[in-house]
């Protein structure tokens, strides 16, 4: 039997996709245990007993100074800002997107200006958000909703003008109006697309969102990682970080387990 043509049963699946993270639990462990015996003072790679000490103080322990627990607290502010931005991405995406899928002078005027837009690094803008905007709330929502917006537009608007022309026409034949063939034809075939192409903008706008908040906040995750790397604090960046990927893990899975739910033939599109 060929390679291509091998696949493996749920237990191998399961097996093969543990198998990368134990390696790396391992690798660590051993590199945490040599550097703890040349040095008990190490802070580079803590052992998991001074990791879970942190966990502990993070997770479940009331903040001396504040009251709050930090990590629950920090997870709040970053989803809220987090959530905020990506919101405000989908629905401005979701309008653009059609708008330029669906109507040709649409597409001349704006597809050029999006696709520039889009080429921009929006980490540059992020001074230029703090100065119009101040250092508040707006300006860490606005850098990932300028982030990811542009990404999303263009993807949305491939996804319309992709759809058989044929659907168009027949469309056209029944008498529907353009504004009857954006909302019956087009929009409920690309609104599949839009959480998928909100999945694959959920990295960016992590990214976005702890580069803002290293920069100018007094809570988020990413500002408790860049206040305790002056310390060295491994301890508390590795499980905030192991954190953040958990946190956008999830919201992966979710949004995929909201997509098949609710537009089940999606996945009949893909062979499924």
């Amino acid at each position: 039997m060929r390679w291509i043509n091998a696949k493996p049963g749920n237990g191998s699946k399961l097996t093969l996709a543990v198998l990368p993270f134990a390696l790396l639990l391992v690798a660590y462990t051993i590199g945490s245990v040599e550097r703890l015996a040349a040095n008990p003072n190490d802070k580079l790679l803590p052992g998991l007993s001074g990791l879970a000490e942190a966990i502990n103080r993070m997770a479940l322990m009331p903040d001396t100074r504040t009251g709050e627990i930090l990590l629950w607290s920090d997870t709040l502010a970053s989803l809220e800002r987090l959530g905020a931005g990506l919101g405000i991405a989908t629905l401005i995406a979701l309008i653009v997107g059609l708008i330029i899928g669906i109507l040709p002078y649409a597409r001349a005027l704006l597809s050029p200006f999006v696709a520039a837009i889009s080429m921009v690094p929006p980490l540059a803008l992020l001074p230029i958000l703090f100065i119009v905007m101040g250092l508040g709330e707006a300006s860490k929502i606005a850098l990932i909703a300028i982030g990811v917006t542009p990404i999303m537009v263009r993807d949305l608007a491939l996804t319309a003008t992709s759809l058989p022309r044929e659907q168009i026409v027949k469309a056209e034949t029944l008498s529907a109006s353009s504004w009857q063939i954006a909302l019956r034809v087009v929009l409920p075939q690309i609104l599949p697309r839009l959480i998928t192409t909100l999945r694959l903008q959920l990295g960016p706008a992590w990214l976005f969102l702890i580069a803002a908040e290293a920069i100018s906040a007094d809570s988020g995750l990413g500002y408790r990682i860049f206040l305790v790397r002056r310390y060295l604090s491994m301890d508390v960046i590795f499980p905030y970080v192991i954190w953040i990927t958990l946190l956008a893990v999830v919201a992966d899975l979710l949004l995929d387990r909201l997509r098949i739910a609710i537009f089940p033939w999606s996945e009949l599109e893909k062979g499924k």
